[in-house]
């Protein structure tokens, strides 16, 4: 009887310890399957989500504790100085008096990113708590992703359309009242036949003038060959 009762106990153990083994299997499985569905996420976000997501969290801490500083009755900008070392506000002084001169046109994108800091430069700010409303409602899908859907979730608002069209309107008319003056010489040879062959005409003694000299001296002079 004992060594029967003995045989039962270890199938009992056996059995028991079989058990959670099994509970283990299924917890790692679990626990993989959700690791992988948060990879697959995290890789169908665009690059810049991170850093998009870290700038809005750093502009709601901001804001609430501007607040709190002016509920207390203290200067934010001061509190936040001491905060500061010294080095990063070394470093802060420099970038703010390094000139950043214009160098003109040089390609179509720098000039749109010209154009679209100045325009953002000029928008009113941001409203945070509307902007936390919006980012608790909408979820991930706020911040839009390679597979994200947004049409529907956002509502625009009248008054920013009517900014817009506004902003619109201005820059047609300043378009409109913009105009390059262009020194005309008198003296100068007439070898074009209309505005348009005039600067093509410039480009092309721009690039091939050096070259073609002797040739335009020999055709003016009738001794070319």
């Amino acid at each position: 009887m004992e060594g029967e009762k003995s045989s039962t106990e270890k199938l009992k153990d056996r059995m028991e310890r079989l058990k959670k083994l099994h509970l283990a299997r299924n917890e790692a499985r679990q626990h993989n399957h959700q690791e992988v569905v948060e990879e697959d996420a995290r890789n169908k976000l665009p690059a810049n989500w991170e850093t998009r997501k870290r700038q809005a969290d750093w502009l709601i801490a901001d804001e609430k504790a501007r607040k709190e500083a002016a509920e207390k009755g203290l200067n934010y900008d001061r509190v936040k100085l001491l905060h500061v070392s010294a080095v990063e506000a070394s470093n802060f002084e420099k970038k703010k008096k390094k000139k950043n001169p214009d160098v003109g046109f040089s390609d179509y994108e720098a000039q749109t990113a010209r154009q679209y800091n100045r325009l953002v430069k000029q928008m009113p700010a941001r409203d945070m708590v509307k902007y936390e409303q919006q980012r608790q409602a909408f979820g991930e899908a706020f911040y839009g992703g390679a597979h994200t859907i947004q049409q529907g979730l956002h509502k625009d608002d009248p008054k920013a359309i009517d900014n817009m069209v506004k902003d619109l309107e201005n820059q047609i008319s300043k378009r409109k009242s913009f105009s390059r003056r262009r020194t005309h010489n008198d003296d100068a040879d007439i070898d074009y036949i209309n505005e348009k062959n005039q600067r093509f005409n410039k480009k092309l003694e721009r690039f091939y003038g050096e070259h073609t000299v002797e040739i335009k001296q020999n055709l003016e002079r009738g001794t070319a060959i």
